[in-house]
C-alpha cells in the first residue's frame, strides 16, 4: 500500500516540517510505503498533487494542514471515478473537519496514528457549479471572515483573529435579498447571511446543527433572516447554549439535500466554501452521499451517531405512547 502525505508547510508554525519524519514513520509502521509533498505557494497546488497521487494508485492520501488543505485534497480527488482514502493530521486555526471525525488536534503523531489504524468512515461532499466543499457553504455578511484574515495573523493568533475580524465588521452588517430554494421549501426575502452545514464542528461551533447524522446525503440549511446585530449576538449566544437557536423565529432551519441560491441585490452576494472564497451567487448547492472514505476515530464517530438514534428512536416511543393512550 501506498501513502501520500500533502502538507502546508506553513500550518501550525510549521511543526508539520519538524515532525514529518516521525509521520511517515507511524505510516511506514503500519505498512505504508509513505512520501511526502510539500504544497507551494501557487493555485491548486495540493489539489494538482492529490489528483496526480490518485491517477497513480495511491491507496491513501493525507491531507496535512488545515480545513483548506482538506478542501484542496478533495478538490482534486472528487470527480475521479476511483478515490482513495483520505485521513487527516490537523494542523490549520480551527480543524473543524478533524474535530468532526475526532482526531486528535493537539498532536501531530497522535493524530497520524489515527490515520495508520484506518478506520473509515464514509462522508457525503457537496458540490458548488464545480467546486466541491467539505464541511460549510455560506454567504452574505461575515461569511468572508475567513479569506479575509491575512495567513500571517492566522498563524500568529489562531481563531482570535476571527473573532477580531468579526468585531470590526458587526456593524456594517445589513440585509440582502435572497432567493434560496431546498427541498420542499423557498425562502425569498431580506436575509443577512446563510449557512449550509455538513458537520456538527462548523468555525469553531459544535453546536450548530443537534441534529447532524454524518453520511445521511442531507444538508442542514440555515438562513438568518435579519441583519440587527443585537438579534444576531443573541442567536450566537443561542448556538452556545445547546443549539436552541433552531427555533429562533429569525432563523430558517431545514434539513435538505440541495440548495439553489439567487440574489436580488445590486450587490454580489459571495460564497465562502470550506473558509476559502468560492464565486459569487447564483449558485447550486449538491449532496453527494457518502461520496469519499475518510479516516476517522470510527468508534467514537459511530458511538455519537448511535447515540442520537437511540435518543430519537427513545422520542418516538413516547410520541407513540401518547398517541396510544386513551
Amino acid at each position: 500500500m501506498r501513502a501520500r502525505v500533502i502538507y502546508n508547510p506553513s500550518s501550525g508554525r510549521e511543526q508539520l516540517k519538524k515532525n514529518m519524519l516521525d509521520i511517515l514513520a507511524v505510516l511506514e509502521e503500519a505498512g505504508y510505503e509513505a512520501s511526502a509533498f510539500a504544497t507551494k505557494a501557487e493555485p491548486n497546488s495540493a489539489a494538482n498533487e492529490a489528483r496526480r497521487a490518485a491517477k497513480n494508485g495511491f491507496d491513501l492520501i493525507v491531507a496535512a494542514g488545515g480545513d483548506g488543505t482538506v478542501n484542496d485534497v478533495v478538490n482534486g480527488i472528487a470527480n475521479l471515478k476511483k478515490r482513495p482514502t483520505i485521513g487527516i493530521i490537523p494542523a490549520g486555526t480551527t480543524n473543524d473537519y478533524a474535530r468532526a471525525l475526532k482526531i486528535p488536534r493537539t498532536n501531530l503523531v497522535e493524530a497520524a496514528k489515527v490515520v495508520a489504524e484506518g478506520q473509515v468512515v464514509p462522508m457525503d461532499i457537496g458540490q458548488s457549479n464545480e467546486q466541491y466543499f467539505v464541511n460549510i457553504a455560506a454567504g452574505g455578511y461575515l461569511t468572508d471572515l475567513t479569506y479575509q484574515v491575512p495567513p500571517k495573523l492566522k498563524t500568529a493568533f489562531g481563531y482570535l483573529a476571527y473573532l477580531a475580524k468579526g468585531a470590526e465588521k458587526l456593524p456594517g452588517i445589513r440585509p440582502m435579498h435572497m432567493n434560496i430554494k431546498y427541498d420542499g421549501g423557498e425562502f425569498n426575502g431580506l436575509a443577512s447571511m446563510f449557512f449550509i452545514v455538513m458537520t456538527n464542528s462548523t468555525g469553531g461551533f459544535e453546536m450548530l446543527d443537534p441534529n447532524i447524522k454524518l453520511g445521511d446525503g442531507k444538508f442542514s440549511l440555515f438562513v438568518l433572516k435579519t441583519a440587527n446585530v443585537f438579534e444576531i449576538l443573541q442567536i450566537i449566544g443561542a448556538v452556545l447554549n445547546g443549539g436552541k437557536h433552531l427555533n429562533h423565529p429569525q432563523v430558517l432551519y431545514a434539513k435538505t439535500n440541495f440548495v439553489k441560491v439567487s440574489s436580488r441585490d445590486q450587490q454580489p452576494l459571495m460564497l465562502n466554501l470550506d473558509g476559502e472564497y468560492g464565486g459569487d451567487a447564483p449558485a447550486t448547492f449538491v449532496n453527494h452521499q457518502q461520496h469519499i472514505n475518510f479516516i476517522g476515530n470510527h468508534t467514537e464517530v459511530y458511538e455519537e451517531i448511535d447515540a442520537e438514534a437511540k435518543r430519537e428512536a427513545f422520542m418516538q416511543s413516547i410520541e407513540q405512547l401518547g398517541q396510544d393512550s386513551p
